[in-house]
């Protein structure tokens, strides 16, 4: 069965794809731990509506967005590790309707949810996307790159399907400097999972829900995460204008002024525990990527 995908899938995907579920599905060869717990945890059909009603909704991270994407009116737009559909559902009401809005999981649960919301959704590992190079408009990776065992192999991959002119945004990753790396930070970031399932914030309601909300991210401790070179080093070479924005979640279109907003009380503290100022450029708790393929 042909969806609206099929044009933009490479001709040796489409003689393995498997339409199940209503989802273009294809296989996923390489099944890691943080693999199946995505699948598992954003497929569950609680806890995956749970996080779609709570997380990615505020609105910093929507302003935020809007001034860095702007309209996504009669665009392509890929959204790589869209889980339930978080992204579109919180911009929906003003960045309009695209000409076609890819959604690209691990998880069919997940998939499935997003579909509701005008998600084409695709079943297949953003570590080797079965999608034609040089198509969307834009390609958008929020709070997904820490989920993937390679994080360089997923960025160069969702890289790869930008047309010149085209735009790639990343946000809500971990920035490896926001912590010194030492056993203050570790025993400090351990500590915050009791808290966090005493107080039922969302995905810590429950000990099996923190187990596998926890075993989804593969790259999300003291000493791990994004830097400003690893973006750099794989969007360069490759044609893209990096422009960079190390935040706190709390800062909406400022961003694009050099805004990043303060850290948070608790998250503060900690950092100063382990050596880092929360207040600095390095001690900013994500970063955001926003990078522009240039036209040959």
């Amino acid at each position: 069965m042909l969806t609206p995908a099929a044009s933009y899938v490479l001709p040796n995907y489409l003689k393995i794809a498997k339409w199940r579920d209503n989802i273009l599905s294809f296989p996923i060869q390489n099944s890691s731990r943080s693999l199946i717990a995505n699948s598992y945890y954003f497929g569950h059909p609680v806890w995956a509506r749970n996080y779609l009603a709570m997380v990615h909704r505020d609105h910093n991270f929507q302003e935020r967005w809007l001034a860095v994407t702007g309209s996504w009116q009669d665009k392509i737009v890929v959204d790589i590790g869209c889980a339930p559909g978080n992204v579109y559902a919180s911009l929906r009401d003003r960045v309009g309707v695209p000409k076609l809005l890819l959604g690209v999981d691990v998880s069919r649960g997940g998939l499935a949810i997003a579909q509701e919301l005008g998600y084409v959704p695709i079943l297949a590992d953003a570590q080797k996307l079965p999608l034609k190079s040089n198509f969307a408009d834009l390609v958008v990776l929020n709070a997904a790159l820490h989920h993937c065992d390679d994080m360089a192999k997923m960025l160069a991959e969702a890289a790869r399907i930008v047309r010149p002119g085209g735009l790639l945004v990343t946000d809500q990753d971990l920035q490896e400097t926001m912590w010194c790396n030492n056993w203050i930070a570790h025993t400090v970031w351990n500590l915050r999972l009791p808290i966090y399932r005493f107080l039922k914030r969302g995905g810590h309601s429950t000990n099996e829900e923190q187990h596998w909300c926890q075993a989804t991210e593969a790259h999300h401790v003291p000493g791990d995460g994004v830097t400003e070179a690893f973006f750099r080093e794989i969007l360069k070479p490759i044609g893209f204008e990096v422009n960079l924005y190390p935040h706190n979640l709390n800062v909406g279109a400022e961003i694009l002024r050099g805004e990043r907003g303060k850290q948070s009380w608790n998250i503060g503290l900690a950092q100063r525990l382990s050596g880092r100022d929360p207040n600095s450029i390095e001690g900013a708790l994500v970063m955001m990527c926003v990078a522009r393929k240039l036209q040959k």
